[in-house]
C-alpha cells in the first residue's frame, strides 16, 4: 500500500554526523550582510554615474572593501550603468538598503560595517527628500 523509503532521511539522530555541510549563524550573517552591502554598492555606483562626487567615490570604495572582506577577499561585481535616472528614488533605495545592512551588522556585532551603514543612511537621508525617507 505504501512505497518503501529509498533514500536516507534528512533527519539524523542527535550526535550522529550528517552528510551535508552546515553554516554557522555567523557565516549566515556574513553572507546576508555582504549581500546588503553589495546591493548598497550597486545603488551607490548608479548615483555616482548620475551625479559624480568625491563623497560617493569614497563611500563606494569603502563598501567594496567591506564586501570583499565579508566574502573572503572576493571583490564585488561593479557596474556603472544607470537603471533609474531619478536621484531621489536612488537615494531612498540606498537609505533602505543601508538600514538593512545596519541591522545585520549590529546583529553580528560588526562595528566597521555598522558605522559604514549608519554613515550611508545619514548621507542618503540628507541627499534625498527627508519627508519621504522618514516615512520608511
Amino acid at each position: 500500500m505504501y512505497e518503501p523509503i529509498r533514500t536516507k532521511s534528512v533527519h539524523t539522530m542527535a550526535g550522529t554526523p550528517s552528510d551535508f555541510p552546515h553554516r554557522s549563524r555567523e557565516e549566515e550573517l556574513d553572507i546576508q550582510l555582504a549581500g546588503h552591502l553589495a546591493a548598497l554598492l550597486a545603488v551607490t555606483d548608479e548615483l555616482r554615474a548620475l551625479a559624480p562626487s568625491d563623497d560617493l567615490d569614497a563611500a563606494a570604495e569603502r563598501l567594496a572593501s567591506q564586501v570583499a572582506r565579508l566574502r573572503a577577499g572576493l571583490p564585488p561585481v561593479r557596474s556603472s550603468a544607470v537603471a533609474e535616472p531619478r536621484a531621489a528614488a536612488l537615494h531612498e533605495r540606498a537609505h533602505a538598503l543601508a538600514g538593512r545592512a545596519l541591522l545585520v551588522a549590529a546583529s553580528r556585532a560588526d562595528t566597521a560595517a555598522a558605522i559604514l551603514a549608519a554613515e550611508r543612511m545619514d548621507a542618503h537621508a540628507a541627499a534625498g527628500d527627508p519627508r519621504e525617507l522618514a516615512a520608511h
